[in-house]
């Protein structure tokens, strides 16, 4: 089978089977034509899914690590998601019976898993007091950020919202995450009331919870063209960081690592965090066991019989 074919039934298993989102296929295409591209420039005109061999990886990632960009050369933890994106191709064209390298042989670099960064309390409270509240916009920033950081929510998850999913009231409300994996989110007391605040400063009857209130509209504007992106809101979070002085390079995801961050710290067990995260497995979530596992040392050093003071 030609190598390009093999791509797009691959991309149609995870749109139509695995239920994955937009984004997702959309970064599998890329990483995925990249490598179809990279082969075709190597003097392959047509490849094959026999093409895909040690040596091809081994030239495909020295390629990726030479790669310049605009931010300079490739960041080894980028190169590990095609690396990534490659063996989940290839356990997929196994499972369907095709001859194919074993994915196994490939090595995903250990940099190459989500390197964990989070906000502690402090950074927190500082990110959280940058909007301005006397502004439309910074009512809802501040809304936003409360929400994230309360909820756990996926960027994707929370530009989805509509106003009447929002139950201020309860506290709680339901959002559907990726692969269609439904969950209970909840809404912490002070992120409600922002959410409160915000929402009754609306003066539209549109469905999106967030909307854009810059940029072109008119009274014809539909509620797509006006729910707020992913994109807006992972520049928003960036802005009040770098205004906060906050010295970590956070994205909307950051606020979710420390919402289940905060949560270990606190006595929160790993499998109720999977829960409130959406993680269809616990190993996902087992990014944070370096929390959980700091915790249970200290409670070791403080309680432990053998490291209490004692006369020998």
């Amino acid at each position: 089978m030609k190598l390009e074919e093999g791509i797009v039934r691959f991309l149609e298993y995870l749109e139509i089977e695995r239920n994955a989102s937009k984004l997702t296929v959309r970064n599998y295409r890329h990483y995925l034509e990249v490598l179809l591209t990279y082969l075709q420039a190597s003097g392959i005109t047509e490849p094959t899914l026999g093409d895909i061999n040690q040596e091809t990886i081994r030239n495909f990632r020295l390629y990726l690590s030479r790669l310049p960009g605009l931010r300079g050369i490739m960041k080894s933890v980028t190169q590990g998601y095609y690396v990534i994106a490659i063996r989940s191709f290839l356990k997929w064209l196994v499972r369907n019976d095709f001859q194919v390298m074993q994915p196994e042989k490939i090595e995903v670099p250990k940099n190459a898993e989500h390197s964990l960064k989070f906000l502690d309390e402090d950074q927190i409270g500082r990110l959280l007091s940058q909007p301005i509240l006397s502004t439309k916009v910074g009512l809802r920033d501040r809304a936003i950020l409360e929400l994230l950081f309360s909820t756990g929510l996926r960027v994707s998850e929370a530009v989805a919202l509509n106003r009447d999913q929002i139950n201020l009231e309860s506290r709680e409300f339901g959002v559907v995450g990726k692969g269609g994996k439904a969950r209970v989110v909840f809404v912490s007391q002070q992120a409600a009331m922002l959410m409160d605040r915000y929402i009754k400063s609306r003066m539209d009857r549109h469905k999106p919870l967030f909307i854009r209130f810059g940029g072109k509209k008119d009274i014809a504007s539909s509620d797509e063209e006006l729910r707020l992106s992913a994109r807006s809101i992972q520049r928003l979070v960036k802005h009040y960081v770098r205004q906060a002085r906050i010295p970590v390079d956070a994205t909307p995801h950051t606020l979710r690592h420390s919402m289940a961050t905060d949560l270990l710290r606190s006595g929160a067990d790993l499998r109720s965090v999977q829960e409130l995260l959406g993680h269809r497995n616990i190993a996902t979530t087992q990014i944070y066991t370096h929390v959980t596992d700091s915790r249970l040392r200290e409670v070791h050093q403080k309680y432990h019989l053998g490291n209490r003071e004692k006369k020998i």
